[in-house]
């Protein structure tokens, strides 16, 4: 996702961002010890890099009490939520975490984690390439609620909201912890597991990887080139066709962004990283545990996202299932980005301005 956003900013489609406030941001790293994944492989040594944003508040028990956890979509880090990773237009800040904004860092504890295999948290470039662990969705949440209550001391969250992969890491979030969290609001993705006409999105990336000529089974001495030729279909997926066509109107143009896509993939991009973050949500399928979600929860999708049809409609039925469960489909309008619309809190957090109003 990381290649899109930056390419979209490039041509033009994305906005810059406003300038951020100190809001009290910190970093850090948290460091689980013999680290078992659910394949029964174990790292001695797994580190989650964090971003936090605004001060905790404690109760008389000393408990936190404004926590809200943030997640990032794959490919990304939680630094896409500040602006620490090259992402134009991704303007959560002055639109979420501003004095008087949704999220104001001023009230709120925001925690961003990046997830394994993304950003500074450990991944397969870090050396051990293709005997990485081949981690899923579940060891994934699994390492972010480790992060958020033993390395921060939070035991219970004001709200989780996460777009695209952090959206489904929400749902996981809201059936496997039940009674952590007060609002549940994932963005831009499907409470299923992984079929249909969003495996085939995937299963065509990764088996481009795969069968690049200079692959040697992950363990290259030098960036595999060709498989990045496969980066316009994802740019054409995760896009809009009225943005694209806006950005590229003539057949040179056109030609011109295609281009720039394939060298900023080659520029940016670890094959492994990529393999291994878009293979991650192998293990993703939370419409069973559905019914164990207490929190008020919002699910909010995109008409024109191509990656999450809305056709199929899984999201409505998967919520009739939750007792404080909604779902809503924004239209698409000349101002909407397809599946990127979730990098655009403008579009929707009028929305998570209710979701919050409505909690005690």
């Amino acid at each position: 996702m990381l290649c899109v956003v930056l390419c979209l900013a490039t041509i033009g489609i994305l906005p810059g961002p406003v300038g951020a406030q100190d809001l009290n941001r910190k970093e850090g790293n948290f460091v689980v010890r013999d680290f078992r994944f659910r394949s029964g492989e174990v790292l001695p040594e797994l580190r989650l890099h964090y971003v936090t944003l605004g001060t905790p508040r404690r109760d008389a028990a000393g408990h936190i009490t404004n926590a809200v956890l943030l997640l990032h979509g794959t490919g990304v880090s939680g630094g896409m939520f500040v602006g620490a990773i090259p992402i134009p237009g991704s303007n959560f800040v002055g639109q979420l975490f501003a004095e008087g904004q949704p999220l104001d860092a001023g009230r709120y504890y925001l925690i961003m984690p990046d997830s394994i295999g993304h950003g500074g948290s450990t991944k397969p470039s870090n050396g051990l390439r293709a005997r990485f662990p081949h981690y899923g969705y579940n060891d994934m949440v699994e390492a972010q609620h480790r992060l958020v209550t033993e390395g921060l001391g939070v035991d219970h969250l004001r709200l989780v909201l996460g777009i695209s992969m952090g959206g489904m890491h929400t749902w996981m979030w809201g059936e496997k912890y039940p009674d952590m969290m007060e609002a549940l609001m994932p963005i831009a993705c499907q409470p299923v597991q992984i079929a249909g006409h969003n495996f085939l999105f995937r299963h065509v990336m990764t088996e481009a990887i795969r069968n690049d000529p200079d692959w040697n089974g992950g363990n290259y001495e030098e960036q595999p080139s060709r498989w990045v030729l496969i980066l316009p279909f994802r740019d054409m997926m995760l896009g809009n066709p009225r943005r694209l066509y806006e950005a590229a109107p003539t057949r040179v143009k056109a030609a011109g962004l295609f281009d720039k896509i394939i060298d900023n993939g080659r520029t940016i991009l670890d094959a492994n990283d990529f393999l291994y973050a878009w293979e991650s949500s192998w293990d993703y399928d939370p419409e069973p545990g559905l019914g164990n979600i207490k929190a008020k929860l919002l699910a909010l999708n995109f008409a024109d996202d191509m990656i999450n049809p809305v056709e199929i409609d899984v999201t409505d039925r998967a919520v009739a299932k939750i007792p404080n469960g909604r779902s809503i489909t924004m239209a698409a309008t000349s101002q909407s980005f397809g599946h990127m619309s979730a990098f655009h809190p403008e579009i929707w957090k009028q929305h998570l301005v209710e979701l919050l109003k409505s909690l005690p």
